[in-house]
Order: structure tokens, then C-alpha cells, then sequence
């Protein structure tokens, strides 16, 4: 499957606010990802950044003005709206919010918007007090009542030098937002997903612990895919300093028990279980409660006990798809095909633990009961996004 965002046509309205500048990047990254972007800039909106610079991101002519009908004649805003497979108003004024809740139509934005049958997405942006005001609160509920998307601003300092609520959600996470909504009606809609990332830190003081070198890039991206497809995604979460896609229910742990604790949560209702963590296979059986001292040339001996094996644990279930990983050094085919008839899944993805842990590529082998396939080593963005198209041929094949 290709990028959710390749071939989209989304209408990009951009408001007079200085969190327009940040406009930019998202409507830059959109048009990379394939999408079609027009923008429309109020008057309000030139006075922060002007039309060219969007125009030169994007390859498209900027659009604003009422009476510009296009050469074949046919009502801009008609066209435009009816063309389009998302709307987003970023960044999106109170005083944008209040006409577009009101069905104004004294420009090209608002009258667009109330001629298009496509998603709308607003992002806020405006100061604190304004944000906070009855009026606004009113305005926002409305919009969300009849079906608009409308984010919560962040928290953090304004450009007058106030700090509240009122920024701007940065354009990582509306792109995030952006892929949820054009991705609603995927393959996994309606479904949810439970995937682990990273790896567990069993601590054997107050400063060291036993751990491994995963990065959490492969689950984290295999997230941000699900998401991309319907799914409604919790990703379990080992120690990582990986950003969290959005649109996707985070919770973070540090040890195998509390992974597993949280996924006897999570897993709960779900449809399918990605467990990409690298799970320590060990802890030690005490952890000191005080920094272990070097005490000359003695050495130090660990006792350690066998963690949980999660996976194992749930080879009764049957009412979820389950997906395991095997980072293997050596005979990485058969010790795949072994614990996948030992461990209950549905499918296993081994990898070379050596070329693979903590590297920005990777290449795959898939194996479940109708066989081997091969991914070839490629980013990890690309290999999660092959890696999950191929899950879902095989859980619909389950489902049947």
C-alpha cells in the first residue's frame, strides 16, 4: 500500500497568526509525502508569511482572492471543496472559529468550507485569555458537534510573552492528525491494535540496570502505519528517546513485568497484538535499594532470575492475531519456526540481531504456517510500512 498522504488533494487555510510561519514545514512535508496541497491565505494571513513562500513549497498557486475565477470558468470555492479529501484550517484564529461556526461565507476560506463534504480539521491559535472565553468554548463545541475535527492547542509560552494555552499543535503532530483522519476508513478501521516497542531496563540499582540496544524505531513506526490504515493504536513503550506518533495511545514502561502488567490491559477487547519489544530474557533477583559501590579490584556477581515470557503467555488466546519478533545471531529460520509453534502465534518477523538492533535499516523474514517471505533490507520506516501491509493480508485472512 502506498502512503496514505500520495495522491491526496488536502485544501491547506492558513490564518492570521504567528504560528503561521510553522504552516510552512507542514505544507512542505504534505507536498514530499505526495499530496496535493492548495492553500488558502486570508488577508490576515500575508501580513505573517507570504504567498510565495507557500508557493514554492508546495508547487501550487496560492489562492485567496473571491473573485479570481479559475480559467475554465467553474466557482473556485464549488470546485475546490468538492475536489478535496480533507480540510485543514492551520492556524486556526477565534475569530476564524466563530465565522466558520456561525456558516459565514464573506471569503474564500469560510465559503469553501461550507461548500465541502470532506473531514475539516482545525488547529487552534490564538492567546490564552481568547481561548479560555465563553464565546470560544461555545464556537468550539458547536464545530465538534456537527463533525470538525478541532485539536487542543498546547500549553507554553506566546508570542507576547504569556505562557498558557493557546499554541499552535506543532506540524509533526498535525500531519499525525492529518493521516488518523485520511486513513479513518482503512483496512483496519474499527480495530484496535496493541503493539510494544523498545526495549525493557531491569534495574539492579538506582543508577544501573540490564538492558539491551533497541531503538523502539520499528515498533514506532509500525504504529504510526496502523494508525495510517483505521486502526485505533496503543503502543506499549520500553525507555526510548523516540517521539511518540500522534494519534496514538501511548504508555510507557520500564521493566518486562510492567510491560506485561500493561498489556493484560490493553490487550483487552483488542484485535491484534504486535509484540516488537525486546524483552529482557532476565533481572536481577534483588535490586539494591543503594548505589553498589566499586570496592577495589573485587569483581561483582549477579543472581538473576528469568523474566516472564509474555508472549508464551498468551498462546491460549485466540480471539487476537498475534505477531512476535525473533532477533536472532544464528540459525535465525528455524529458531523463528520453533517459537512460532512453541509460543501459539499467528506470524513471526525474525531479523539478524547483529545487523539490525539499533540501525536505521533492516531486513525481514516472515514466517507463519503457509510458508517464508522475504522482506529486503531497506529504513525502517519503509520495512514497518511492507511489514504491516503484509500483517493485514494475513489478518484478514485469519478473520475469515
Amino acid at each position: 500500500m502506498d502512503d496514505i498522504l500520495r495522491g491526496k488533494k488536502i485544501l491547506l487555510g492558513v490564518c492570521g497568526s504567528i504560528a503561521a510561519y510553522k504552516v510552512a514545514q507542514l505544507a512542505r512535508d504534505l507536498t514530499l509525502a505526495g499530496a496535493q496541497v492548495d492553500v488558502i491565505m486570508t488577508e490576515a494571513a500575508t501580513r505573517f508569511v507570504g504567498a510565495a513562500t507557500f508557493q514554492a513549497l508546495t508547487g501550487r498557486r496560492v489562492l485567496g482572492d473571491i473573485w479570481a475565477l479559475p480559467e475554465d470558468g467553474v466557482i473556485g470555492h464549488i470546485t475546490l471543496g468538492a475536489q478535496a479529501d480533507l480540510v485543514v484550517v492551520a492556524p486556526a484564529t477565534a475569530n476564524r472559529i466563530a465565522k466558520i461556526a456561525a456558516g459565514m461565507s464573506d471569503d474564500l476560506l469560510t465559503m469553501t468550507i461550507l461548500a465541502t463534504h470532506a473531514p475539516v480539521l482545525l488547529a487552534p491559535a490564538m492567546n490564552p485569555q481568547m481561548y479560555a472565553a465563553v464565546a470560544t468554548a461555545a464556537n468550539v463545541a458547536v464545530l465538534r458537534a456537527r463533525g470538525y475535527t478541532v485539536l487542543e492547542p498546547d500549553e507554553g509560552r506566546m508570542a507576547e510573552h504569556v505562557v498558557g494555552k493557546g499554541r499552535m499543535p506543532e506540524p509533526p503532530v498535525l500531519e499525525g492528525e492529518i493521516r488518523a483522519l485520511l486513513g479513518r476508513n482503512g483496512p483496519l478501521a474499527g480495530r484496535h491494535v496493541v503493539i510494544t516497542a523498545g526495549g525493557t531496563q531491569e534495574p539492579i540499582d538506582p543508577v544501573r540496570y540490564i538492558g539491551n540496544h533497541s531503538s523502539g524505531q520499528m515498533g514506532y513506526a509500525l504504529a504510526a502505519r496502523a494508525r495510517d490504515l483505521g486502526a485505533r493504536v496503543t503502543l506499549i513503550s520500553g525507555p526510548t528517546m523516540l517521539t511518540p506518533p500522534a494519534v496514538v495511545a501511548l504508555v510507557r514502561v520500564g521493566t518486562a513485568t510492567e510491560m506485561q502488567a500493561a498489556l493484560s490491559e490493553a490487550l483487552v477487547g483488542a484485535d491484534m497484538l504486535i509484540m516488537n519489544a525486546a524483552v529482557a530474557d532476565f533481572r536481577p533477583a534483588e535490586m539494591s535499594e543503594q548505589k553498589i559501590k566499586k570496592s577495589g579490584d573485587a569483581g561483582l556477581t549477579l543472581h538473576l532470575v528469568p523474566n516472564p515470557d509474555i508472549i508464551a503467555g498468551l498462546a491460549g488466546r485466540r480471539d487476537i492475531f498475534k505477531v512476535g519478533f525473533a532477533a536472532e545471531t544464528d540459525d535465525m529460520l528455524a529458531n523463528a519456526q520453533g517459537k512460532l509453534e512453541r509460543k501459539g502465534l499467528d506470524m513471526i518477523v525474525a531479523n539478524d540481531a547483529v545487523l539490525s538492533i539499533g540501525q536505521p535499516e533492516i531486513a525481514l523474514t516472515l514466517v507463519d504456517r503457509g510458508g517464508v517471505t522475504n522482506l529486503p533490507r531497506q529504513p525502517k520506516n519503509a520495512a514497518a510500512a511492507a511489514l504491516l501491509d503484509e500483517i493485514v493480508t494475513r489478518f484478514q485472512r485469519w478473520r475469515v
